[in-house]
């Protein structure tokens, strides 16, 4: 197996429920590198943020950002390959905005949000490689129920739709550094060691490949 010459950052972006946090963990498993998920089970507004979304939004986003800086300066001062389940990126991009349009966060919240990821943006490194996990809202659907959590089993299906068009529209224009968009309708991953195998072919070759 090909070994890096330095340590690297690789991300995982997608919907909920898309396979980021299963995918995080095979990976790791086979390259033997450095899992860091996101921390769900103590996030202090994620319960509050799905009861009252226009009351806790601005709250959570910011925490959110909080947390995903600390990782990233943790990624960069560390020596270990990092595998990051969800970024920086889609907390602006994506969520937040999101919870704008839909009148759920004001606009001078969302502009002081965005003003403060900018600037946090400018701080740091954007990944080695961005693998985005492209599901359709039934795939996201069934995983969501699989895994049960309570918090989720109010998100609606429009707000799912919602934020798999806010995805595609990022995905096209990202030029941070090098993409992987796997298709996780047709790419079972989780249950196919083919299909994961397909995958681990794909990372050697964008991350090994010029070496």
């Amino acid at each position: 197996m090909p070994k890096t010459k330095k340590p690297k950052h690789i991300a995982i972006a997608g919907n909920i429920g898309a396979g980021k946090t299963t995918l995080t963990g095979l990976l790791c498993k086979h390259f033997k590198w450095v899992p860091q998920y996101e921390d769900v089970e103590h996030n202090p507004y994620l319960f509050d943020f799905y009861e009252d979304m226009p009351r806790w939004s601005f709250n959570l986003q910011i925490y959110f950002l909080h947390t995903r800086l600390e990782q990233l300066l943790e990624i960069q001062n560390g020596k270990n390959t990092i595998v990051q389940d969800r970024t920086i990126y889609e907390d602006a991009r994506i969520f937040a905005p999101n919870l704008h349009d839909m009148g759920l966060m004001s606009k001078r919240d969302f502009d002081n949000y965005f003003t403060f990821f900018q600037t946090l943006k400018s701080m740091v490194k954007p990944p080695d490689l961005m693998i985005y996990l492209k599901a359709s809202v039934p795939t996201l659907v069934d995983n969501i129920q699989k895994r049960g959590r309570e918090y989720e089993e109010n998100i609606r299906l429009d707000y799912l739709k919602r934020l798999n068009t806010y995805y595609d529209n990022w995905i096209d224009g990202y030029e941070e550094g090098p993409l992987l968009i796997i298709n996780a309708d047709k790419n079972r991953f989780a249950e196919k060691p083919e299909d994961l195998g397909d995958i681990i072919t794909r990372i050697e070759t964008q991350l090994f490949g010029l070496f």
